[in-house]
């Protein structure tokens, strides 16, 4: 009786084998923030997300495509508690989205221990490009200091001689502004950091701006912060006589609401909506058609993440039971990025391009206008730390 069931069980786990070896979906786990004031970036990423989804027939390898989309509220015990979820209940075989730093540093462990794939679409937490590197991990986007060290180059190479840095009181307002320290040759003037993410108030801070008197300022605010720090500056008369230099404060989502107060400010990005690639004139056209607005920075790297998610799919044509031969796959990064070029370092973040960016006013609208290449081919400076081979 025995040696029957042993035969028994045999035979079914034989006959199982080839119904593992090859998946019949991908499903994907995607946390963004989709309530409160910030709402609107979560909704650009997934509305980003799903064109790329249309734009490849709602299918990767051949496979039909789940994405099951969790809200983490801004909150990093939320990300992590969603995050969990996706892995132990829905059994998805990649992560992407994450917005914020914070959440995102809550929610990594438990995807590098599960050994699920992940692929950061925005947050650009530094030490996971650094000590913290698994090869499980990729990102579409930066590390929170590399768009400061592009704008330091810049200020560098314009003259600039010295300026006050001005940013929130969190990781990624940290990393940011470090990012110029490292970099600017100029004098430092100042540096505030403010409360994060409740204050929205910055008269005080603007006064000691007034007061130092440099010759620029920069500053980092996402969100609603931002759009209340540049309606500030102007309102204290600061727009026009201190240049102002930024990162992440203006994209499309910001600019109707800060519209003139906007002009002039100048940035650094990895992309723009009119950089003249073929894949980024199709994005950006197909999503202005959709949703009757232009997307934004946090829209483009979310796109990329599915197309790249989607390249690795279809080079394993659907087998994911190998996850070396996923891995391989994905740090190809066989793809056309709607950035233009684009591979990844030894760390799996981008080797890529950053433009600054002016926001000028044309035909009674607003936009940002590419006016110079900051740096070329940049490699995050945490590749160094990082173990991995």
């Amino acid at each position: 009786m025995k040696k029957l069931l042993l035969a028994t069980a045999a035979a079914l786990a034989v006959g199982a084998a080839p119904a593992s070896a090859q998946s019949k979906s991908v499903k994907i786990g995607f946390v963004s923030t989709f309530s409160g004031p910030t709402a609107v970036i979560g909704n650009d990423m997934r509305n980003a997300f799903e064109l790329a989804l249309d734009h490849m027939g709602r299918k990767m390898g051949g496979l039909p495509v789940e994405v099951i989309y969790e809200d983490d509220q801004q909150k990093p015990e939320v990300g992590r508690q969603k995050t969990e979820k996706l892995i132990q209940s829905d059994k998805v075989d990649f992560i992407s989205g994450y917005i914020w730093s914070n959440v995102l540093l809550a929610s990594v462990k438990p995807v590098i221990e599960a050994k699920t794939f992940l692929v950061v679409a925005n947050a650009g937490l530094s030490p996971l490009a650094g000590e913290m590197c698994s090869p499980n991990v990729f990102s579409t986007s930066w590390t929170n200091d590399s768009n400061p060290r592009a704008v330091a180059e810049y200020m560098n190479k314009k003259g600039v001689e010295n300026v006050y840095l001005i940013g929130p009181n969190y990781a990624a307002g940290k990393e940011n502004l470090g990012g110029v320290k490292a970099v600017f040759k100029g004098q430092l003037m100042g540096e505030d950091y403010t409360k994060w993410p409740d204050q929205l108030d910055f008269s005080a801070e603007l006064s000691k701006i007034r007061a130092a008197n440099p010759k620029a300022v920069y500053t980092f605010f996402p969100g609603a912060a931002g759009v209340q720090f540049l309606n500030q500056y102007a309102q204290a008369g600061l727009q026009g006589k201190i240049p102002l230099y930024t990162t992440f404060v203006i994209d499309s989502l910001s600019l109707p609401l800060q519209k003139d107060a906007a002009l002039g400010v100048i940035q650094a990005l990895q992309w723009s909506a009119d950089l003249p690639n073929d894949a980024n004139k199709k994005f950006v056209a197909d999503f202005m058609a959709k949703h009757k607005a232009e997307p934004s920075f946090y829209g483009a790297q979310s796109y990329d993440a599915a197309d790249l998610i989607a390249s690795a799919v279809a080079a394993v044509k659907g087998d994911l039971t190998n996850p070396d031969a996923v891995r391989a796959a994905l740090r190809k990064a066989d793809f056309k990025s709607v950035r233009g070029a684009f591979k990844f370092g030894p760390n799996n973040y981008p080797i890529q391009n950053y433009y600054m960016q002016e926001v000028v006013k044309e035909g009674g609208g607003y936009r940002l206008k590419t006016v110079a290449t900051a740096v070329e081919n940049f490699q995050d400076v945490h590749a160094i730390k990082c173990a991995m081979k």
